[in-house]
């Protein structure tokens, strides 16, 4: 039980703590929780689904070659999993009326990778135990969250932009480019003292979050306080 709970804590405190930074006009916690189980099945199922096509296509096998895990890491994980999010969001929140402000891009795309986040992060902890768990609910799972924050940052900047195809492909490539670079770092541990590289990219993804989430709330329509 002490397992499941820090497996799955993480995942709820920054749902609430994106919640929380939605400060002007807070969106439904139906439609909400509607995205955070797309994110938390659908999303898991267009992954696996793109997991075998790449297997029977192409498969950077060498574990021990910096190129062959640079590809595994950029053009297989990270472009599956945040192309697998980016599809949800572009097509069961950006398009609806719901979706009234750019913060919303932010707070759709962090509900879907939590969703994900969440399905990834029991089926590791149920394989390795707690000190997965504990490492994961300082890592992974906040790094999903910068990656949506970061794509969800762009994704509504389009909304209301006259070049929405431009701004969308920039989030998803900026949270493939992001959610690249943790793996990759991690995907050459072979390399003594590389996976430091890891921390700092998340560092950057923090720090790049934060100052994604107070522009967006600044350029809120429903913030009275810059009229």
């Amino acid at each position: 039980m002490t397992t499941f709970i820090v497996a799955v804590a993480p995942v709820f405190l920054i749902i609430i703590f994106i919640y929380v930074k939605d400060k002007y006009e807070k969106e439904s916690k139906r439609v909400l929780f509607y995205n955070f189980i797309m994110g938390a099945f659908l999303s898991i199922l267009i992954s696996t689904i793109l997991y075998t096509f790449q297997a029977k296509l192409f498969n950077p096998a060498n574990e021990f070659s910096v190129l062959d895990q640079f590809i595994q890491a950029f053009f297989v994980v990270a472009l599956i999993e945040e192309f697998s999010k980016y599809i949800i969001v572009y097509l069961g929140a950006q398009r609806r009326l719901f979706f009234n402000e750019p913060f919303d891009g932010i707070i759709y795309c962090v509900m879907v990778s939590m969703g994900f986040a969440f399905v990834e992060n029991l089926l590791y902890v149920f394989e390795s135990g707690l000190p997965t768990a504990i490492i994961r609910a300082f890592t992974a799972v906040p790094a999903h969250a910068t990656f949506g924050v970061i794509m969800g940052y762009f994704m509504g900047k389009a909304k209301f932009s006259n070049n929405r195809i431009k701004w969308n492909l920039v989030g998803l490539f900026t949270a493939i480019l992001f959610h690249g670079a943790y793996d990759f770092f991690l995907f050459i541990n072979f390399i003594p003292g590389i996976s430091i590289g890891a921390i700092v990219s998340l560092i950057v993804g923090v720090v790049l979050s934060r100052k994604a989430i107070k522009a967006h709330q600044n350029n809120s329509k429903f913030n009275i306080e810059k009229l």
